[in-house]
């Protein structure tokens, strides 16, 4: 561990760690986080605990309440409907933009991303798939050549990273083969189908959450 703190700010690894024990279930919505516990459990002092808190605050997946301390985020299901609203409209989008503009190297990339986020749901790696989840959405957006779409789709996908992690999980394989789906949509340069995909695709998922 100590050279990868070389390369980067500790605070950065170990909101990393905190993370990927969200998503993983260690710590469960609505549950505190004890600053101490943490960072006996992590093996480091509390000052980098408490700044990785404050910058997974930013992300949504934490709330701090005054008095009360850091907790993990509740799922609102109102929030989350509002966010796929938007998302449901800007990653279509991006998916029909990128069947016209994809290069050779954007299906390399989204191909990988299928594969080992596949890979990785099957292992039963939740932190592993959740992250090749993500990265799918945002070689699709770059394969959209437009700056502006990961702009405003970042902070909504963070903001919901973690009810997307947890459904990613429980609809397992299915949802790679819906990737996948817009992949070869995106191949063949069929923009309407990508689109179609993508909205079929955000439906369904908020559809799964709602009645879950």
């Amino acid at each position: 561990m100590s050279e990868v703190v070389e390369q980067r700010p500790l605070r950065e690894i170990v909101a990393e760690r905190i993370r990927a024990m969200i998503i993983e279930g260690a710590f469960r919505p609505g549950e505190r986080l004890i600053e101490g516990h943490i960072a006996e459990r992590l093996g480091v002092s509390r000052n980098p605990v408490r700044e990785a808190i404050r910058s997974l605050e930013a992300t949504g997946l934490i709330e701090v309440i005054p008095r009360k301390g850091a907790h993990v985020s509740k799922i609102d299901l109102e929030e989350v409907r509002q966010i796929q609203e938007l998302r449901f409209a800007i990653e279509s989008l991006a998916a029909e933009l990128a069947a016209k503009r994809r290069t050779d190297d954007d299906l390399l990339r989204l191909t990988e991303c299928i594969e080992k986020g596949l890979a990785a749901t099957k292992s039963g790696d939740k932190v592993g798939a959740a992250a090749w989840h993500r990265d799918f959405y945002i070689a699709l957006e770059h394969a959209a050549r437009n700056p502006y779409i990961s702009r405003a789709l970042s902070p909504l996908r963070q903001r919901t990273e973690l009810v997307f992690s947890v459904l990613q999980d429980e609809r397992g394989e299915i949802t790679w083969e819906e990737h996948r789906a817009i992949r070869d949509a995106v191949a063949n340069g069929s923009a309407r189908q990508a689109r179609d995909l993508m909205r079929e695709h955000i439906a369904v998922a908020v559809k799964h959450f709602e009645h879950g």
